[in-house]
């Protein structure tokens, strides 16, 4: 998976870049089809203290992308909280394909059952 990694007014650690590399990897588990994952880190000065790291993640696949965004007071918890929307909507994509796969068999089975009548 290609890893796109930009910060704005945020000063990149080895730290930062492996706790996000760790999640983008958890995510890759759950689905291997993604093709990219763009991550944008940024901070500004002018919110409330509790909302100034901004993180937002966009990972790119066949069809619509998946996309999150969420800002706190820690930029860790806001990486932390990022992934966790995109896994539930990682989750939600898979949850849909299997439930058509299913109604698309049963319908199957049915006309059979039927023709066999």
């Amino acid at each position: 998976m290609k890893f796109i990694l930009t910060t704005h007014n945020v000063t990149l650690t080895k730290a930062i870049e492996d706790h996000i590399l760790t999640r983008i990897d958890k995510l890759e588990h759950l689905d291997r089809w993604a093709i990219d994952a763009r991550v944008t880190l940024e901070h500004d000065h002018a919110r409330s203290p509790e909302r100034q790291f901004n993180c937002s993640m966009r990972l790119g696949f066949r069809g619509p992308d998946l996309f999150a965004t969420d800002s706190e007071a820690d930029l860790y918890a806001a990486i932390d909280k990022v992934t966790k929307k995109i896994e539930q909507q990682i989750r939600k994509r898979h949850s849909k394909n299997k439930a058509q796969k299913h109604k698309v068999a049963s319908r199957k089975k049915l006309a059979r059952q039927e023709a066999d009548l």
